[in-house]
């Protein structure tokens, strides 16, 4: 299928976009390049070869890396407005057009030459094919005239292990973390939400089908039309006219030398303030100040961040550490995100890592200083968080840049009363009258103060001007298989019981609609039009034509038709009790959904329990049993069709969602099913083997997480942008979503569940900056009805060594980026690709911190200690379901894990990587929490490999969407009886998935800590207690990460093997 056939099904020749305001309300304004938004074709190369992990590593095998290589292709930025740097009170984006570099779109994981663009197919994995340009590129796009980056490291010979000193070379301008993520002053106890990528839609998922490409549709560029609507009112009267004035230096990309009109702004910078950028700027204002800004903004930052300098000490990030010596090297509790070298003042208000966080704490000013670290830039985000604070503000007058409309942040710097300096384009805007009133004190002429400025997570109450239609209700449509196969799980029962008890609970107003359908062979509508007696079942036969036989009256009113809705609930699982039909036409039923909510929006729920047979999208079992084990290259990782995709961007397009859930112990293809979800925004729940006798913790499971599902925050016709500093650009996104613009991402629903993530590059020198800033913009419609936005800023440093760099890597953020990129890779090239670059991305990590950081050569596999866990964790991956090879993983399983790798937040992806293991038989209240007067013991986390395990113990292991409880053959009695309530190791039956509730103190020291565990996460975690000669043992052990097995290198192994590479 042609790029020409998306643009149709997505919008650009259909229906126009539902809420086109939302896209113009996080629109850049009249200054957004509009170039910039199409995006270009595939031919476009550019300048400087950006790194390439593989190159140069004959032992390794051949094959493309992780991130791109190759010729370097330029993507545009996200803010092509902002102004440069060193003349911040002067420049500010030219209102023509301007010339910018645009990506092509390709389905690989970043710009560059090395990935296989989606209109080709992928090449043979070869020596030959990836000799030039054999790996993933990281950073994207250099800045021009940069120089190329670092070749292979030298030959070392290795001499015998030693203890290892601290040489390093430390720069001035690294600082010492003063404040951690406790002292946010806003830390919200439970966050679920997370937001999804952004960029050519081929990336979005890694999953487009090779040979297809679709195109944004109608966000693609903005009516000018829309432009005073995405103004608001917070424009005080047309910009001023261009005025011709001296010219200014550019930087990269080619600038008009002067931005118009600034006849209030001070004198451009003397020569002393260009010769020290970082040296505050004085303001050129002969009345007084009415006050001093208590917080300073990023640009009065001291000199190389002196006040927090390190000068010759060394900070323990940078710790040298052997790997290949020291083996404890977990943390005894989780991995603390690093904190961000900023003064305290701005670490205490700055965005917090649950919510926003970057794979670098520590920017580095060009892009040739990113390839030469080796380290991936990118963006974790989890926009749409449950939070338990979260500011909320409601004002006709919603405060943005004028020039790149970002909103105002604690990062912004106030010149005075009534004048404030963005912190993304520098320009200096007008502070409107009614800001000038703080609400919170009832105080008036402190702007300073208001809850906008202080809080970098906030919500707003948007006015009219950010809706074009009237909010749409909430509206859900039920979606049920009720085929001989789907009666026989059970599920029916759960479903209707689950929603008849949380009916009162689903999300919404007195505008609140729902409907059902069901589908076997035929699709059945039911009528619940008020005033009948009972539900009316309307059977449409004819699947090849889907029509809805009485439109008005199959989404009906909650409140108005509840006892009807309530009476077909009950009915619904006795209707199909004896049916004997086991066909089943997925694709038609999704086709009704769609005809019956495309008018008004709204949330499709899919359940599903086998592969679709009947109609269009039927699939046929791509998967062979007898490969699951198979070492080589894992097929059908891609869809057999488009026509899930090309309809769930219909969907998008009607600001509707479609959310999966495939209860099946048989093949169901999700890599096809999973489209509708991907692209519209929706989830994917699996569960394998469901049956409610057979399966007792797959139903309690179920029924948990449904329950989550059904009275969850929802955000209905949301769309999400990301904005930053000048310099730097967003190319590639991951989650579920549909890519409208460059960066403007579509979500017809948004939940608290869902992660995103963005990888970055910088496309010019940052010289001049101190800090860069990131906002992202979530605008979306509540389930009451009410227009919002969420807006998160982070700020973080820009350095210039090395040194830095590594002390500011987020090895964890880091991960979760890397294993977006290789799910990707798995698709549009191989698997055993993906791999060898995750392999890959370790060895250029650490041979650019030995060749490059440390100043005095030691023997042995050395590492920063921010960076001590990456090998182990690359170790994970290669581990996990999702990459594993050798091991037999059923092709459903390896999908969904990719799945939840682009999706999930970074808390849950790290536990499904690397799961955390405690010993729980000696449980004690030392080092405890306190939560709501319940005591939670802490144990200590041990290392995932046999030997921590103890016979005479128990072990607890948490591995993200399951726990098991390991017994020892000679556990202490004492923990048996107490815990379990059972005489002996015996008497552990094979499938126990629950602790017994005793009245004893170490039964409630363990549920307690059970119990803690799956409240910080979304979904239900099963319990399986387990022993020698448990069924799941096997499942246990092969989360053991540093043992060796048939398939695969134990962690000492895998280290050598990488000394091995940096050696070379």
């Amino acid at each position: 299928m042609s790029s020409t056939d998306f643009s149709s099904q997505n919008g650009a020749g259909g229906p126009p976009y539902a809420n086109v305001k939302e896209q113009h309300a996080l629109n850049p304004g009249p200054s957004q390049n509009p170039v910039a938004l199409q995006p270009p074709g595939p031919g476009y190369m550019a300048h400087q070869t950006p790194y390439n992990p593989m190159q140069a590593k004959g032992a390794m095998p051949p094959g493309p890396g992780l991130y791109n290589s190759g010729p370097y292709q330029p993507i545009p930025p996200v803010s092509s407005n902002q102004a440069l740097p060193g003349q911040p009170m002067l420049k500010r984006p030219p209102m023509g057009p301007q010339h910018s570099m645009t990506p092509p779109q390709s389905a690989s994981p970043g710009p560059g030459s090395r990935m296989p663009p989606a209109h080709a197919t992928p090449p043979p994995v070869s020596a030959n094919n990836y000799q030039h340009a054999p790996a993933w590129q990281y950073g994207g796009t250099p800045p021009m005239g940069a120089p190329p980056s670092m070749g292979a490291p030298p030959p070392m010979a290795v001499p015998p292990l030693r203890p290892v000193g601290n040489h390093i070379t430390s720069s001035p301008s690294l600082a010492t973390p003063q404040a951690t993520s406790a002292e946010y002053h806003a830390t919200p106890s439970v966050f679920h939400n997370a937001t999804q990528p952004l960029g050519p839609p081929t990336s979005l998922q890694g999953y487009t089908q090779q040979g297809h490409m679709p195109t944004p549709g109608n966000g693609a560029q903005v009516p000018n039309s829309f432009d005073h609507l995405e103004m608001g009112p917070t424009m005080a009267g047309p910009l001023p006219p261009q005025q011709p004035g001296p010219p200014t230096r550019h930087m990269g990309l080619s600038y008009p030398s002067l931005p118009p009109g600034y006849q209030n702004t001070s004198a451009p910078p003397n020569a002393a303030t260009m010769q020290h950028p970082m040296q505050p700027l004085t303001q050129p204002y002969t009345h007084p100040q009415p006050y001093q800004q208590p917080s300073a903004g990023p640009a009065q930052l001291s000199p190389s961040l002196s006040g927090l300098s390190l000068q010759s000490q060394t900070p323990e990030a940078l710790r040298v550490v052997n790997l290949l010596q020291e083996r404890s090297l977990l943390p005894p509790g989780p991995v603390t995100p690093p904190t961000p070298c900023l003064s305290q003042d701005l670490q205490k208000i700055n965005c917090h890592p649950e919510v926003f966080r970057s794979t670098l704490t520590s920017i580095p000013q060009t892009q040739s200083l990113l390839n030469k670290a080796k380290l991936p830039l990118g963006l974790l985000l989890h926009p749409f968080k449950d939070l338990s604070q979260l500011p909320v503000v409601t004002s006709s007058t919603i405060v943005r840049c004028r020039s790149c409309r970002t909103y105002i942040n604690p990062f912004v710097t106030f010149l005075d009363q009534r004048r404030w300096k963005c912190n993304l384009c520098y320009r200096v805007n007008d502070v409107p009258e009614e800001f000038m009133y703080n609400p919170v004190s009832r105080s008036y002429g402190e702007p300073h103060k208001r809850p906008e400025v202080q809080n970098a997570t906030l919500e707003f109450i948007a006015p009219s001007e950010y809706m074009l239609r009237p909010p749409q209700p909430a509206v859900y449509l039920i979606v049920l298989d009720v085929s001989h196969n789907a009666v026989e799980t059970g599920y029916l029962d759960v479903v209707c019981q689950s929603l008849l008890e949380n009916i009162n609970a689903l999300p919404g107003d007195s505008r609140t609609k729902i409907g059902f359908i069901t589908f076997d062979s035929t699709i059945h509508f039911y009528n619940l039009q008020e005033g009948l007696s009972q539900p009316q079942m309307l059977v449409v036969s004819d699947i090849e034509d889907i029509f809805l036989p009485t439109p008005d009256s199959l989404l009906v009113n909650l409140n108005e038709c509840k006892e009807l809705v309530q009476d077909l609930l009950k009915s619904l699982p006795q209707m199909f009790g004896k049916t004997m039909e086991t066909q089943c036409a997925l694709g038609p039923a999704l086709q009704a959904a769609f005809k019956l909510l495309s008018a008004t929006g709204g949330r499709v729920s899919v359940f599903q329990t086998q592969l679709p047979s009947l109609g269009v999208g039927a699939l046929k079992s791509r998967e062979d049993p007898n490969q699951r084990a198979s070492a080589k290259d894992i097929q059908h990782l891609s869809p057999a069709t488009d026509f899930y995709k090309k309809l769930a961007l219909d969907c998008s397009g009607q600001q509707v969602a479609v959310d999966l859930f495939l209860l099946s112990s048989q093949y169901c293809d999700l890599a096809s099913l999973g489209c509708i979800s991907r692209y519209s925004a929706g989830s994917v729940y699996y569960y394998p083997s469901y049956h409610q006798q057979h399966n007792p913790a797959g139903v309690e499971c179920f029924q948990k997480d449904l329950k989550r599902y059904l009275t969850r925050k929802i955000g209905f016709e949301a769309v999400m942008r990301i904005r930053c500093s000048k310099g730097l650009s967003i190319h590639t996104f991951h989650g579920n979503f549909f890519v409208r613009s460059t960066d403007l991402l579509s979500l017809p629903n948004v939940n608290p569940d869902a992660g995103f993530a963005v990888q970055m590059s910088i496309e010019e020198n940052l010289v001049d900056m101190q800090s860069v800033s990131f906002q992202a913009a979530l605008l979306y419609t509540s389930s009451k009805g009410e227009r919002r936005i969420r807006v998160h800023t982070m700020c973080l440093p820009v350095v210039n060594s090395l040194s830095d760099i590594f002390a500011g890597a987020d090895v964890q953020a880091i991960t979760c980026l890397l294993a977006s990129m290789a799910v990707d890779r798995s698709v549009t090239a191989s698997l055993s690709d993906a791999r060898d670059a995750m392999t890959n991305a370790s060895i250029d990590s650490l041979t650019s911190f030995r060749t490059s950081v440390l100043t005095i050569q030691q023997p042995g596999l050395l590492a920063p200690a921010c960076l001590r866990l990456f090998p182990l964790y690359i170790l994970a991956l290669l581990k996990q379901k999702a990459f594993r090879t050798g091991t037999s993983t059923r092709l459903d399983d390896r999908v969904f894990a990719m799945c939840q790798l682009k999706y999930q937040p970074l808390a849950y992806v790290m536990l499904m990587i690397h799961p955390a293991l405690y010993r729980v038989d000696d449980l004690t209240d030392e080092g405890a929490l306190n939560i709501s007067e319940r005591t939670i013991p802490q144990p200590r986390v041990q290392q995932l490999s046999v030997e921590k395990l103890s016979r005479d113990g128990a072990f607890l292991m948490d591995a993200g969407s399951v726990i098991y409880l390991w017994i020892g053959r000679n556990c202490n009695p004492n923990f048996l009886t107490q815990v379990l309530g059972l005489p002996n190791y015996a008497a552990v039956p094979l499938n126990m998935n629950m602790l017994p509730e005793l009245d004893t103190a170490e039964s409630q020291r363990t549920r307690a800590f059970v119990g803690w565990l799956r409240e910080q996460r979304p979904f239900f975690p099963i319990l399986h207690v387990i022993r020698d000669e448990s069924p799941l043992k096997a499942s246990f052990l092969q989360n053991m990460i540093e043992d060796r097995t048939e398939s695969a290198l134990s962690y000492y192994e895998f280290l050598l093997h990488v000394q091995q590479q940096i050696s070379k």
